[in-house]
């Protein structure tokens, strides 16, 4: 798919947010934080950290599975994962295309797999406020890639999957997206992908 091209047709622009427009800059990361959560870059996410993220669990339990995983004192995981929340920050390049594509008159949504301590944090910053709606899985009890939770996307703000473009860094995610109709983007880790608005 030519992704410019395809952006003519669309009216709905819609965002994954871990790894996509937040992240943690590596560069402020203690070896140990890299270590605790080297299970987020598996190639599926573990179920304890899934559940986590459908709101079925609490940061309590989450926490008491990382002491087991990692042998740990549970403060050193209470504090690591506090940590983890509060070096998320807005990925630079991302933030600008949110903020070019908002100028442009495309309506942004969010269709994110997020705890409700991680969104809490994120939606503090101002690039979030210019998101026109949002599916988050904690509040829903559906994760990505399960069909309900983009149904729910459609559903609540009248969407056509037609005119939807969806970006996000997991595959198993953009494939039932694209299954429902949506077009899709996965970008690499990493990339600025504002290439996207050029002529």
């Amino acid at each position: 798919m030519c992704i410019r091209d395809s952006l003519y047709a669309m009216k709905n622009i819609v965002f994954d947010l871990g790894g996509v427009l937040f992240a943690r800059d590596k560069s402020k990361c203690s070896p140990e934080i890299v270590e605790f959560f080297g299970f987020l870059r598996a190639p599926q996410m573990p179920r304890f950290w899934e559940e986590y993220d459908r709101g079925a669990s609490s940061i309590g339990e989450v926490t008491d599975t990382l002491c087991t995983l990692t042998g740990r004192p549970r403060a050193v995981c209470e504090r690591v994962l506090r940590e983890a929340i509060d070096l998320q920050e807005p990925v630079a390049p991302t933030e600008r295309l949110v903020g070019e594509l908002k100028r442009a008159g495309y309506r942004l949504y969010v269709l994110s797999n997020m705890s409700r301590e991680f969104i809490d944090f994120l939606r503090r910053f101002p690039v979030y406020g210019l998101f026109d709606g949002e599916v988050v899985s904690c509040e829903e009890g559906t994760v990505k890639p399960e069909p309900r939770i983009y149904e729910i996307l459609l559903g609540r703000y009248g969407l056509d999957p037609a005119e939807t473009l969806f970006i996000d860094d997991g595959q198993k995610n953009v494939d039932a997206a694209q299954a429902l109709g949506f077009s899709v983007y996965m970008p690499a880790y990493g990339e600025d992908f504002g290439h996207i608005l050029e002529n």
